[in-house]
């Protein structure tokens, strides 16, 4: 089941995909003008922010944070060698923090 309000993505440039394209839950962060795209792995494997999101997305008005979501660290380690630079990986068993996949910044997008 995924999460996301075809409104809110519609009014800043992004048409929702039915066919299993999209992310299993996406938030909107207005103050910062951020869509943070989530995704729960091993349904499928982590992404990469040049893949098919970032093309599904390519309209949106809002810039892109993409997340791997584990239910723990341990089974992040199944996905590590999967997990894209510039990428953020959060986990369950630690909720408080993210993990971020190099680059010049923590948690944000990367225009």
């Amino acid at each position: 089941m995924d999460f996301f309000a075809e409104d809110v993505l519609a009014g800043l440039g992004v048409v929702a995909d039915q066919h299993g394209k999209m992310p299993d839950f996406v938030t909107n962060m207005p103050e910062k003008n951020w869509l943070v795209l989530m995704r729960l792995p091993p349904r499928t494997a982590p992404w990469t922010p040049h893949g098919e999101l970032a093309k599904l997305f390519s309209g949106s008005s809002a810039s892109l944070v993409y997340v791997s979501c584990f239910p723990s660290r341990a089974e992040m380690r199944r996905y590590l060698h999967d997990i894209a630079w510039e990428t953020d990986v959060w986990c369950a068993d630690n909720p408080t923090h993210l993990i971020h996949f190099n680059g010049e910044r923590f948690l944000g997008p990367y225009d």
